[in-house]
């Protein structure tokens, strides 16, 4: 099932049938296949898949850090074909300057693209405030734990004010109760910004937590199996997974998910290149 389009809305970015091959011990491996959706405006976009199904490559590509085999991703119209300002990445391991102070970290981007020292980490100090980092602006990342640098990691990433933040299981590793602060720490934030945010989880409470959509992915060789708008009112807190809406959002996931996963197990072995269409070439 592919996602509704939405027309003429800023900061729209569009999966358009994108088909990605891999070299795997030099046979060909497809991992997606068919891929579409739309990363809704102003939204919180959760992706969500079996293991294996390429949430990580689909970040890549959006990103604009690996290309297409087939099909296309644009931006507000316009093909992505690398990396930009327009789109952040929150990847899994924290990528910190660990020789820099979190205002340092936080202020490196727009210091580099001509801010004033003193705006910048004006603007830092704002940020890192927002994420409950205040009072830890002068420690470096090694000072702190690994929560509180996913935390500073957001606020690094938007400082530079990107149209789409992007987020690749940012909270994976975090013990049970870290994770559970980070995830309120998100929510509080994204519903003061409401940016644009494609966020990657294998967690199912996460994403119904988190999400306005969730874009549930199909086993690999990889499509959207189905978009979920998810209606919770916000502000969203932790005590709304007692809720019997919570619940039934979870189970029709967690129902999806094991369908997806059922095929895996039944396969055993990577799909062959011949499911590509015959215009795919491995990159």
């Amino acid at each position: 099932m592919k996602a509704h389009s939405v027309t003429g809305a800023s900061g729209l970015v569009s999966v358009k049938e994108v088909g990605k091959v891999f070299a795997r011990n030099g046979q060909p491996e497809v991992i997606l296949r068919d891929c579409s959706f739309d990363i809704s405006p102003g939204k919180l976009n959760v992706l969500i898949g079996p293991s294996g199904s390429g949430k990580s490559t689909l970040v890549s590509l959006i990103g604009g850090y690996t290309a297409p085999s087939v099909g296309e991703i644009v931006s507000d119209g316009k093909p992505i074909h690398g990396p930009g300002p327009d789109r952040m990445v929150v990847f899994q391991e924290t990528a910190l300057f660990p020789w820099m102070s979190l205002l340092a970290n936080v202020a490196y981007g727009p210091i580099q693209n001509g801010m004033q020292r003193q705006d910048a980490e004006q603007r830092a100090a704002e940020l890192l405030d927002k994420v409950g980092l205040k009072g830890f602006e002068q420690r470096y990342p090694d000072q702190i734990s690994g929560g509180m640098q996913r935390r500073a990691e957001v606020a690094r990433a938007l400082i530079n004010k990107p149209r789409l933040l992007l987020l690749d299981e940012p909270f994976r590793g975090l013990d049970h109760m870290s994770r559970g602060l980070m995830q309120e720490y998100f929510l509080q934030l994204f519903e003061e910004e409401h940016m644009t945010t494609l966020f990657v989880t294998s967690e199912v409470d996460e994403a119904v937590l988190l999400a306005d959509r969730v874009i549930v992915l199909s086993y690999k060789p990889t499509k959207v199996q189905t978009v979920i708008d998810v209606e919770l009112p916000r502000p969203r807190s932790f005590q709304m997974q007692t809720l019997p809406e919570f619940a039934n959002l979870k189970q029709k996931i967690l129902d999806l998910l094991y369908e997806e996963a059922k095929k895996g197990f039944a396969s055993g072995i990577a799909p062959s290149a011949n499911a590509m269409t015959s215009s795919a070439t491995a990159t």
